[in-house]
C-alpha cells in the first residue's frame, strides 16, 4: 500500500498518546504512506509532536457531540483527499460517520454500535487475547482479526530542549533538579492519590534541595494550591498555566515525575521522563505506562481493578494505602536523588 491513511483518533489524552503505537506501526509497515489523524482540537499540538503523522485534521465537535450534518460536510470535504483505508480507533458508531461520507474505499474498526454498515473491515474484539489499550490500537494495522498479541511500540514525542530552557525563564522556575507532580486525574477522585501525600512528598523533595512543578489544568488550580499550601511553600503551582506541549518539553527536563494514572502519565512517558505511577481503581495491565523507565505502585487488592470515578466502597484503600515513604523511596531509585 501506498496510498495514504486515515486515523480517526480516541478523545481522551492517554488514549491519543498511546495510539502513536499504532502510528509507528502503520509507518513499518507502509513507509510510502501519508498518515493524518483526525482529532479533537486539543489533541492536536501533541500529534505534531509525533513524527510518523503528516497532518493532525480538527474534528470540531464536543465530546459526546452527534451532529450528524456536521459530520457529514466533514467527510465530504476529505474526498478529494483519496484515503486508501481509514482506522477508526473510537468504539462509538458516530466516529465512523467521517470516513463512510468521505467514501474512504477500506473502513476499519472493531464490531461495536452496530456499524457494519458504516464500516467494511469490521474486526472482533478478543479482549482475552488483546488486554493493553496499545495492543488493541496496534492489532488494527494487521490484516484480519489479531491471531497473537502484537509487539507494541513505545510512544515517543519529539521534546524540545530550547523551548523547554525558555519556559523555565517564563515560568520563572529558577535553576537546579526538580520533580514534577500531576495529581490530578479528568476521569475522577477514584484514581486520585490524596494531596496531602504529594505535599508530603513536595515537603521532602524540598527538603533535598529539589524543587517540585505541580502540573495540571486550569480547573485543578485549587488541587495545586492545596497541595503547595500543605508542604510549606516547597512546590510551584504551575496548574492552568502550561499546555499539552508545555508539559511535554517541562518533564523531559524534570529529574522525574509522580503521577497518577492519567493522560498527562502517557505523556510523560512519551517524552522520556522517569515516572513514579500511581494507579487506583484502574490497572496498569489495562493502561501501562509505556517505558521501562516507570515505577508502578498498584495495590491489586480484592475490590482492584472497580474502573469507578469514585470508590463504591468509600474508602478508596488503593489509593490511601500507598503511603509516601513507598513513592520517595521508587523516586531515590529510579532517579538517583
Amino acid at each position: 500500500m501506498t496510498a495514504d491513511l486515515l486515523i480517526v483518533g480516541p478523545a481522551w489524552v492517554g488514549d491519543m498518546v498511546m495510539a502513536q503505537s499504532l502510528f509507528i506501526r502503520l509507518r513499518e509497515r507502509y513507509p510510502d504512506a501519508a498518515i493524518d489523524v483526525l482529532a479533537p482540537g486539543w489533541s492536536l499540538p501533541i500529534i505534531g509532536r509525533m513524527p510518523e503523522v503528516r497532518a493532525g485534521i480538527e474534528l470540531p465537535f464536543a465530546h459526546g457531540e452527534f451532529n450528524f450534518g456536521g459530520r457529514r460536510r466533514l467527510g465530504l470535504s476529505l474526498r478529494e483527499r483519496g484515503y486508501a483505508q481509514a482506522i477508526v480507533l473510537p468504539n462509538s458508531w458516530k466516529s465512523a460517520v467521517v470516513p463512510w461520507f468521505a467514501d474512504i474505499p477500506r473502513r476499519t474498526g472493531y464490531a461495536r454500535e452496530f456499524r457494519v454498515v458504516l464500516l467494511n473491515d469490521l474486526r472482533s474484539l478478543n479482549k482475552a487475547l488483546l488486554k493493553t489499550t496499545p495492543q488493541r490500537f496496534v492489532a488494527l494495522a494487521d490484516e484480519g482479526p489479531a491471531r497473537a498479541v502484537p509487539s507494541v511500540p513505545a510512544p515517543r514525542f519529539r521534546a524540545d530542549a530550547e523551548r523547554a530552557a525558555q519556559l523555565t525563564v517564563d515560568l520563572a522556575l529558577g535553576r537546579g533538579p526538580a520533580v514534577a507532580l500531576m495529581p490530578g486525574a479528568e476521569y475522577g477522585p477514584a484514581k486520585q492519590w490524596p494531596a496531602a501525600y504529594y505535599a508530603q512528598v513536595a515537603a521532602d523533595l524540598g527538603r533535598q534541595g529539589i524543587r517540585s512543578w505541580i502540573i495540571g489544568s486550569k480547573k485543578e488550580q485549587p488541587l495545586g494550591a492545596q497541595i503547595v499550601a500543605a508542604s510549606n511553600g516547597a512546590a510551584i503551582n504551575l496548574c492552568g498555566r502550561t499546555s499539552l506541549v508545555d508539559v511535554i518539553d517541562l518533564v523531559s527536563v524534570a529529574r522525574a515525575v509522580v503521577c497518577n494514572d492519567s493522560g498527562p502519565m502517557h505523556i510523560a512517558a512519551a517524552a522520556g521522563a522517569k515516572l513514579v505511577a500511581i494507579y487506583g481503581s484502574s490497572t496498569p495491565d489495562h493502561t501501562p505506562p509505556m517505558t521501562e523507565t516507570a515505577a508502578i505502585h498498584y495495590r491489586r487488592l480484592a475490590c482492584s481493578p472497580c474502573f469507578e470515578r469514585t470508590c463504591p466502597l468509600k474508602h478508596t484503600d488503593c489509593l490511601n494505602g500507598i503511603h509516601p515513604d513507598e513513592v520517595l523511596s521508587s523516586l531515590t531509585r529510579l532517579a538517583d536523588l
